[in-house]
């Protein structure tokens, strides 16, 4: 059996890296770790961290395709993170613009969750941990 340790990031393209990377460090609170503009590629890479863990590879790549992502398609279906309280979560993220589906309940662990979407309208969901 493979032995994975951990997941080490999770790589996101966005169309407007500027946008996304201030959607990602401002308003969601990732530190930016680096960053480097690829001149062959026309290409930004930023590494971003959450409290200190390296977790997003996030690019820009000229003329990227949209990605379906509603209805829902085979792929990746959303990134969660983990917070304390949902309902205040969802304040701190209106306050900046950031619109959330209504909470729901999880019906096999009975926590909190709710779905908002990046610039890109990736898909995210805060669940009360």
């Amino acid at each position: 059996m493979l032995k994975l340790k951990h997941v080490h990031h999770i790589a996101i393209i966005a169309s407007d890296y500027q946008r996304s990377k201030a959607f990602y460090c401002e308003i969601l609170g990732f530190m930016l770790l680096s960053e480097v503009y690829r001149a062959e590629r026309d290409s930004w890479k930023g590494d971003l961290a959450l409290n200190g863990d390296y977790v997003i590879e996030l690019f820009s790549f000229p003329n990227v395709p949209a990605r379906v992502s509603r209805p829902e398609a085979c792929g990746l279906r959303h990134l969660a993170f983990g917070v304390e309280d949902v309902a205040a979560a969802i304040s701190a993220l209106n306050i900046d613009g950031v619109n959330c589906e209504p909470i729901r309940i999880d019906p096999l662990t009975g926590r909190r969750f709710t779905f908002f979407a990046d610039p890109d309208d990736l898909p995210l969901e805060l669940y009360e941990a």
